[in-house]
């Protein structure tokens, strides 16, 4: 590779004055920059980053550690957090978990030895060495989308409890009365928000909500297949409270929805006709499924922005008060939800 030294010897100027040139440290001649710059493209002069960073306490790397990148909603994400942070001058070094927390720990310190300039998590689990980690750390960050309890950091999420709310209260307000909700893993806040916003829907219209009619998942398609598939075959048992099937299904992301309607197809039952399902996220997968799931959320994109748009700020302002931000779901109205047919509602 070539050196300073190089780029100075070909350009015929002292390697401090090709320094000042690349770092824009200090005043130099027209002539000597324009050198300078003719002599690093012929060699093709690339400065070192490690160097950099010393000089200047900083690498304009920031760090973005997820779960799952096979999951669309974090592929989704890490877009948008990309954008932002390129647009701000750095540049994205992703790590993903793949939903282990041990491996998460691991990349945490990894990226905190590269000396990145911040940090954006969305958590793997609830992991209290982690936020051990955080608080050694003391890095610039922000967790988005999961919370991770006991850290110091901001935090960019979707309204969890009102976008269940709304999904719920959309099949309530179609006829439904017996809604199931497919849940993520009860470690994580964000599913027990969901949660909440279905129980909270069923109360408000008067349905008693069945803890029984609430199976946990993990998040992935093939866990949404199998619990849709259980909620289904087992529904006319005792044990479920069952008097009358299921007509409608929450599923707390769309990711599990889409495996319920697999479920669905596969017993017979024909969606929105017999089965409604509703999702949470609004991936663009969510648009392209057949039918068309309904779903709420927010764009996922945006939420990326609004993530990396925050640690930018925390980064050049490290000193400002920690920041909540809270967007918004709207419901998403697609083919997968319809009223009951009438000999399916329970008197």
């Amino acid at each position: 590779m070539s050196t300073i030294k190089d780029v100075a010897a070909l350009a015929g100027v002292s390697f401090t004055t090709v320094s000042h040139v690349l770092n824009e440290t200090r005043p130099v001649s027209a002539d000597a920059r324009r050198r300078v710059l003719a002599a690093v493209e012929e060699i093709g002069y690339l400065p070192s980053a490690v160097a950099r960073s010393l000089r200047k306490s900083e690498t304009k790397i920031v760090g973005v550690l997820v779960p799952n990148v096979q999951n669309p909603f974090f592929a989704e994400l890490v877009c948008g957090v990309e954008e932002s942070c390129r647009l701000a001058g750095y540049s994205v070094f992703l790590c993903n978990s793949d939903n282990d927390p041990k491996r998460q720990q691991q990349y945490m310190r990894t990226l905190l030895e590269k000396r990145v300039d911040g940090l954006l998590l969305s958590s793997a689990g609830d992991d209290e060495a982690l936020a051990r980690i955080f608080k050694l750390a003391s890095v610039p960050s922000v967790t988005v989308d999961r919370l991770v309890p006991g850290a110091r950091a901001d935090r960019v999420s979707v309204h969890n409890q009102q976008g269940a709310y709304k999904a719920v209260r959309h099949l309530i307000e179609l006829g439904h009365r017996r809604i199931a909700c497919i849940s993520g893993p009860a470690e994580f806040e964000v599913a027990r928000e969901r949660i909440e916003g279905w129980r909270r829907a069923l109360q408000e219209a008067g349905i008693t909500p069945d803890e029984r009619w609430v199976i946990e998942s993990d998040f992935s398609s093939p866990g949404g297949y199998d619990a849709a598939r259980r909620l289904l075959m087992a529904q006319a048992q005792p044990a479920l409270g069952a008097d009358a099937p299921f007509t409608g299904i929450f599923a707390s992301n769309d990711m599990m929805a889409v495996g319920a309607l697999r479920a669905a197809a596969e017993l017979g039952l024909r969606v929105p006709q017999q089965l409604s399902v509703v999702g949470f996220d609004d991936i663009e997968l969510s648009r392209y499924v057949f039918p068309a799931l309904t779903t709420v959320g927010c764009s996922i994109k945006e939420l990326g922005h609004e993530a990396g748009r925050v640690l930018i700020e925390r980064i050049e302002n490290p000193g400002a008060a920690l920041k909540d931000v809270l967007l918004t779901p709207r419901l998403v109205v697609r083919e997968s939800t319809a009223a009951p047919e009438a000999a399916l509602v329970a008197p």
